[in-house]
């Protein structure tokens, strides 16, 4: 594929785009995994069931699916640059919504407000990482990728914390068997105090994006713009021609599903378990995710492609589920023999399994981008749309993990439905990316 930059004489370096969409990138995760920490809050605090709970997910990915292509559209009006800030100004509603929401402790208002700022995200994510992927050499896009999930997952450890240190601080007050001991009334006052605390830190939130929707604007971000070449060379005037991006979007469809599941079930599936500080748990597969990007950045392409890079993170993600199912009891043996020196609280075994899931699922992102969008020419945003709809599969899989949780009453075997899950991304990583019609398949 040929792409030119607007400005190309003046920008000899990739590095300031780098810079202001790795702020992005940092915005993504932080609003993203925030989910981890607000499941378990929403669920007290608007009296949820399990799979109430887990709609808190599907509302906010479900925007990917739902919008993905008319942004797209909107994108080829407004270009990338203008694309970015007004994704940011569709955030900083949704954050503006989170008020009316927490002051009369509407669940329902909480899901639209959700929904907001996924769509918000679908505009910065269909931007962004096309963006990213043609800013310099595609060997080395996983790499480019990888800073931007380190990023993205760096702030989604700081998200956690924040959210627990000014939200759910004093929580013993809310367990399940006091409340149900109050009256109604007192209830309603104690609860509505609880979901009060959103306001200020949503406030704070949108006044941030709206500052970050002003510097994208008056920045020197270059426009980039695509040439029609590669895919006139090809014959194909339609992405539906191409299998390594149509196979790319549903591998991606199964992978947000498990890295969803992996970062946002941890955390009520840990209160389950008994463990305090179940609000910071995200952090902990985040953590295990950057870990894994600093790993990638080493070693792609300098010792592994992308492609192996993929197939190993499948296989570990393979591995790591079956020890989550099989394992049992509270003993964090595991924990104390592998992390004891960081002086990090501990977790109980299947907990960190499920953390470990973070270090497995990193690198799939940043491998199937690129693979992807090999020489879609002229289709490129509409095929960034496409694999954007594939951030969906985060809002079915912790829905359907929630379903199988709250009918078996079993929350730790539920984690069998990512098995078929990195079956998929295996699928692609050793033959899916390789195809180049259909009639190969």
């Amino acid at each position: 594929m040929d792409m030119t930059m607007d400005d190309s004489k003046s920008t000899n370096s990739s590095l300031l785009p780098m810079m202001i969409v790795g702020g992005l990138f940092f915005v993504f995760g932080f609003v993203t995994w925030l989910n981890g920490s607000l499941i378990p809050f929403l669920q007290i605090a608007c009296e949820l069931n399990h799979m109430e709970a887990y709609l808190v997910t599907m509302a906010f990915y479900i925007a990917y699916t739902v919008m993905a292509l008319p942004m797209a559209a909107i994108l080829k009006r407004t270009g990338y640059r203008n694309g970015m800030m007004l994704g940011l100004l569709v955030m900083a509603v949704g954050a503006l919504v989170f008020i009316p929401a927490a002051e009369i402790r509407s669940y329902t208002v909480f899901l639209i407000a959700l929904f907001i700022l996924g769509t918000g995200l679908t505009i910065l994510q269909t931007a962004s990482n096309p963006y990213i992927v043609h800013i310099g050499p595609r060997e080395t896009a996983a790499v480019r990728i990888s800073i931007m999930g380190l990023l993205n997952k760096g702030a989604g450890i700081v998200a956690p914390l924040i959210f627990t240190a000014f939200i759910l601080s004093d929580m013993s007050q809310f367990t399940a068997e006091r409340l149900g001991s109050l009256s109604e009334a007192q209830r309603g006052i104690e609860l509505a105090e609880l979901s009060g605390r959103l306001v200020t830190p949503y406030i704070l939130m949108a006044g941030m994006l709206l500052f970050l929707a002003a510097v994208v604007k008056l920045s020197p971000l270059p426009e980039i713009t695509f040439e029609d070449e590669g895919s006139e060379a090809s014959g194909k005037d339609s992405i539906l021609q191409y299998p390594q991006l149509i196979l790319g979007a549903i591998s991606l469809f199964f992978y947000v599903g498990v890295e969803v599941i992996a970062g946002d079930t941890i955390g009520l599936f840990g209160k389950e378990m008994g463990v305090s500080n179940f609000g910071q748990l995200t952090s902990y597969t985040m953590a295990f995710m950057v870990a894994a990007y600093i790993t990638g950045m080493i070693v792609i392409p300098r010792w592994i492609s992308q492609e192996k890079a993929l197939v190993i993170s499948s296989v570990l993600g393979i591995l790591l589920t079956v020890l989550i199912i099989t394992s049992a009891g509270t003993g964090d043996g595991v924990w104390q023999a592998l992390f004891a020196w960081t002086g990090i609280t501990a977790i109980p075994n299947v907990i960190l399994f499920v953390a470990l899931l973070g270090f497995a699922n990193a690198l799939c992102w940043p491998a199937i981008w690129p693979m992807a969008l090999r020489d879609l020419g002229k289709h490129t945003s509409t095929g960034s749309a496409l694999l954007i709809m594939g951030i969906s599969g985060g809002a079915v899989f912790p829905l359907i993990y929630g379903a199988i949780a709250e009918s078996t009453g079993d929350a730790q075997g539920a984690y069998w439905i990512m098995i078929p899950c990195y079956l998929v991304i295996l699928f692609y990583a050793l033959k899916g990316h390789k195809l180049s019609s259909w009639r190969k398949v």
